[in-house]
């Protein structure tokens, strides 16, 4: 039984180690995904702007 049990202890060990591995990655996943999220935001409104400004200049509003 203490066998069994110690098998057990050791196999939960390692899964709190898996666990914890993966948080880590999931927190710098995370972090990737919000800069990527603001440059991509950033070049979305500047595009818009742009296509803005040429609109503005072919109807002659500028």
């Amino acid at each position: 039984m203490e066998a069994r049990i110690a098998k057990l202890e050791a196999s939960v060990e390692h899964i709190q180690s898996d666990v914890s591995e993966l948080k880590n990655e999931v927190r710098g996943i995370r972090a990737d995904m919000r800069s990527d999220f603001r440059l991509l935001f950033g070049a979305l409104i500047a595009v818009a702007l742009g296509l803005a400004g040429l609109m503005a200049h072919g109807f002659k509003w500028i």
